[in-house]
């Protein structure tokens, strides 16, 4: 098992973290038709709360990093090779999953650091992330799960827009957002800044596509499996179909700048509950 992006006090547990979103707003009545042209969905879930959703456009990116930043001591084994991957098109939160969504839907608050309703949710496992999705969109008549590790790192890095910044079709960015560490506290909450927990959503500067927090806050859960990447292209890869741990995303508010860049990856054990892991959705796009 492994979990990178935690500083030294965790490094220990040799883990790796991954994503969510929700936000607190008025909206329309839920059950309208979902278009793909829709740049932004906001979905009623209960009154005062919803989620908002943005459209990330399909296409194709370069995944994972073969350059081990300088100075750092982390292992980027597993975020070789880099290697060529096309998604679809996607909704995906423009916020992690807040505590005051989770306690909609849920009914209860598992979080340590849990003074505001826009929190973020964490101390939730992989396994409690499914029974969210699948409670969500029963509540809601939309179709809610976990990204992909793919669909992830493409939004992070900025989807289309990013890719059209960057070189070799994969954006220049390292971080969500920004390129260096220089301007990584006006985009992340990480070690330098959070003070040693979470922060509400939405504060700091978002990514291209208007996503806050990828980059720190809490850890973000992936759907797949965690397993080496292939040397080949993939479209819409899915992760192996078993295995142990499940993938985390992102960094959190007690990793170092190098575990919050934009390739590196993380797992833990799908029943894994700790206070550095929440999440981040997706919605599935009508054909």
């Amino acid at each position: 098992m492994k979990v990178s992006g935690f500083c030294h006090s965790l490094a220990t547990l040799a883990l790796c973290v991954g994503p969510l979103f929700s936000f607190l707003l008025p909206v329309p009545g839920a059950g309208s038709a979902l278009r793909a042209q829709d740049s932004v969905v906001t979905v009623r879930v209960a009154d005062g709360v919803s989620v908002e959703m943005v459209h990330v456009e399909g296409g194709s990116f370069t995944m994972g990093n073969n350059d081990t930043p300088k100075g750092v001591k982390l292992t980027y084994a597993l975020a070789r090779p880099e290697h060529r991957v096309t998604v679809g098109s996607f909704y995906i939160g423009r916020f992690e999953v807040t505590q005051g969504l989770w306690k909609a839907v849920m009914g209860s608050n598992p979080s340590k650091f849990n003074s505001d309703d826009n929190l973020p949710v964490e101390c939730v496992s992989w396994n409690d992330a499914q029974q969210f999705a699948l409670m969500l969109s029963q509540m809601t008549g939309r179709r809610f799960r976990l990204p992909t590790e793919a669909e992830w790192e493409y939004a992070a890095r900025g989807g289309a827009r990013g890719v059209q910044r960057g070189s070799r079709g994969t954006a220049g960015n390292p971080y969500a957002g920004c390129k260096d560490r220089g301007q990584l506290q006006r985009y992340c909450w990480f070690c330098v800044n959070s003070g040693g927990s979470t922060h509400p959503v939405g504060q700091l500067a978002p990514n291209e596509l208007g996503l806050y927090d990828l980059s720190g806050n809490v850890a973000e859960w992936c759907q797949d499996w965690v397993e080496e990447y292939p040397t080949e292209e993939q479209t819409n890869p899915r992760g192996p179909m078993q295995g142990e741990n499940r993938v985390l995303r992102g960094g959190h508010y007690n990793s170092t700048s190098a575990a919050c860049t934009v390739y590196d990856r993380g797992w833990y054990l799908p029943t894994g509950r700790y206070e550095l892991f929440g999440l981040r959705l997706v919605m599935e796009v009508d054909e």
